[in-house]
């Protein structure tokens, strides 16, 4: 693949990284912090910005009010929110209404023009699809269980909920606010919100499921993977910048130490790992803006994504010495969004476990 993005890419890139790096300043975020009475932050504030510049329309149809654009032309906001570890629900709105609008249009074309303009926040619950049944009741479906995982559930305007139904998967589309829903705040590392999600006798009319939707589930899955692989490339990326800012300027024994040795060679390091967390984020969101099979590089991309990324920025820390861990410095932002992605991933083990596994089910 070509990993130069477009002159349109780049325009958008460079809008994003302008809105994002203006508005989502360690002030701001110390600001949002503070404020919060839960302990989860959220600027939707920025995220109106973000929508009325165009760009979380970027990926839905042009009838539906967005760009028509790919995978690829979104996932360049997923790197700026990274690099700004901006609190938006980039990846839980913008993954979930682009894999949807393309496969089933006809049941959330009403939630498309929210998210375009910015008025709606869509997420999916992730976690045991077995966790949820979901049964039929004449023009209904009834759903009774819980979702593990909901990224800025609280704040969504509608929740794909996944559930089984008689060993099939369904994919319900549940609005805020329905009846025998309801949802717990969760506590998180990088203080993003989610929230538990639990369904006791919830009713949800049949053009708002999706039947028969287990590859749509699946890629629901590998589109929120790449993407917040991605996230994480522009996390790693931003640390190490601070960190050769910090190294070329801090003195000892009257020298820059960035001339040291052994710090240019953790700096090194830190960078391959940086550039191969980027590298195979992007190969797996180009193979799915292309239509092609991705589980094999989706699964690469989340293992560097986790194991990649948390060797960068320790380095990070460990170059910085002290002040990298003081909250009044930027630093430890970073290392904690880092942190988060690798757990919403799983452990690097898993991922090679499971990459293996595809390894092996695959004739030489």
């Amino acid at each position: 693949m070509d990993f130069a993005f477009s002159d349109d890419q780049v325009a958008l890139q460079a809008l994003a990284h302008e809105i994002l790096s203006e508005q989502s300043t360690h002030e701001h975020l110390k600001s949002l912090e503070s404020a919060s009475s839960n302990g989860s932050v959220y600027d939707p504030q920025l995220w109106k910005q973000l929508a009325a510049s165009g760009l979380t329309g970027i990926g839905i149809p042009e009838e539906h009010g967005g760009g028509g654009l790919g995978f690829l032309d979104q996932a360049v906001i997923y790197d700026e929110v990274g690099r700004a570890v901006a609190p938006v629900p980039a990846v839980a709105t913008l993954a979930t209404a682009y894999v949807l609008a393309k496969a089933a249009a006809d049941v959330v074309g009403d939630l498309l023009p929210g998210v375009a303009s910015g008025d709606t926040i869509l997420t999916t619950a992730f976690g045991d699809v077995a966790a949820v049944t979901a049964t039929r009741s004449g023009d209904a479906w009834v759903l009774n269980g819980e979702a593990s995982f909901v990224p800025y559930g609280a704040q969504a305007d509608a929740v794909v909920v996944p559930a089984l139904s008689d060993g099939a998967t369904v994919l319900a589309i549940v609005p805020k606010g329905t009846a025998g829903v309801s949802l717990t705040e969760l506590h998180t590392t990088n203080h993003e919100p989610q929230a538990h999600l639990s369904l006791a006798s919830v009713e949800i009319e049949a053009p708002h499921v999706i039947t028969d939707a287990a590859e749509i589930y699946a890629d629901l899955v590998r589109h929120h993977t790449a993407a917040l692989a991605l996230v994480a490339a522009g996390v790693v990326k931003a640390a190490l910048e601070m960190t050769a800012r910090y190294t070329s300027e801090r003195e000892q024994f009257d020298k820059k130490i960035a001339s040291f040795q052994a710090v240019g060679q953790r700096a090194a390091d830190a960078y391959i790992d940086a550039e191969m967390v980027r590298l195979t984020a992007l190969s797996a969101i180009w193979r799915l803006a292309e239509g092609w099979p991705a589980d094999q590089e989706v699964a690469i991309a989340k293992y560097w994504a986790g194991d990649g990324g948390m060797r960068v920025v320790h380095a990070c820390q460990h170059l910085h010495g002290g002040i990298g861990v003081d909250l009044d410095y930027p630093l430890h932002r970073y290392f904690i969004w880092c942190k988060q992605i690798e757990h919403e991933l799983g452990t690097p083990t898993r991922q090679l476990l499971s990459l293996g596994a595809m390894l092996a089910a695959t004739p030489a």
